[in-house]
């Protein structure tokens, strides 16, 4: 069993090397370029305005509340976006009120979907919560995205990496970190995504078993803190693809504005 387990990663890391080293094809860079040319476009200056929808009311149980957000006796829809989120977040770490943070990132990141308030209930109602998120922030300032996602993965029931990466995103953005990469946002659509661009690539160089090996590494979730360095080196380096590819992506790289077109399906890899 572990030789097996042994061998799929070292066909990981086959795999790994040659997604660094092949980044986005040419149908990729048009299919982004298309997206930024449409839908897109409002981004181009900044992922800020990215906004979701939710429903103050739905949180009412939640506490601590973003100081922030609207009321939770606010009873319809609102709109939170990312710069309002990263405003929330720098607001409670300055009163290191963290467990407050962790609430602004993770409705925003749940928005409408109806069993979000349950789930973050049984999140804070865990004792380490604050210590974990805490530590978290200590570590990502000092040490990076990576070693933050080590010391977040598995630490807190219920909290997984696709919303954990989301507060680590947001607590960069808020704290001005300087660390590179910085944290990104990796969730399963996302994964799914890249996931489908390896396997291409394994089958393209012959790799033994591309699909099962790209569908192991780059899985729903249960992502180890390795699979976040690769992902992390790979936004990073593909977005400087794109900056240089002529399709009016920003001079900066905006690795965070390559995880929202890869998350609203501005690139196939199987077309």
């Amino acid at each position: 069993m572990r030789g097996t387990k042994v061998r799929k990663q070292d066909l990981a890391d086959a795999l790994d090397a040659k997604l660094l080293d092949r980044l986005l094809p040419t149908s990729a860079v048009r299919a982004i370029g298309a997206w930024l040319t449409g839908s897109g476009a409002r981004y181009v200056a900044g992922t800020g305005g990215h906004a979701v929808e939710y429903v103050p009311a739905h949180w009412a149980d939640i506490e601590p509340w973003p100081h922030l957000f609207p009321t939770q006796r606010h009873g319809t829809a609102a709109m939170v976006s990312r710069a309002q989120v990263v405003a929330a977040v720098g607001a409670a770490v300055e009163r290191q009120e963290w467990s407050e943070a962790l609430v602004a990132s993770y409705v925003w990141g749940q928005g409408r979907i109806g069993y979000g308030p349950h789930r973050l209930k049984e999140i804070l109602e865990g004792q380490t919560v604050d210590t974990v998120v805490a530590q978290a922030a200590r570590t990502l300032r000092k040490d990076g995205a990576v070693a933050a996602y080590r010391t977040m993965n598995g630490a807190v029931k219920g909290l997984g990496p696709a919303f954990f990466t989301k507060f680590l995103y947001f607590l960069a953005l808020a704290t001005d970190s300087s660390e590179t990469p910085r944290a990104l946002i990796l969730d399963q659509r996302v994964a799914r995504v890249i996931r489908l661009h390896a396997a291409r690539i394994g089958a393209g160089i012959g790799l033994a078993s591309a699909e099962a090996i790209a569908a192991w590494a780059w899985s729903d979730g249960g992502w180890t803190s390795h699979r976040y360095d690769v992902y992390l080196r790979w936004m990073n380096t593909a977005a400087g693809q794109l900056a240089s590819a002529g399709i009016g992506w920003p001079d900066s790289p905006s690795p965070d504005l390559l995880e929202l077109a890869l998350f609203n399906g501005a690139w196939d890899p199987t077309t």
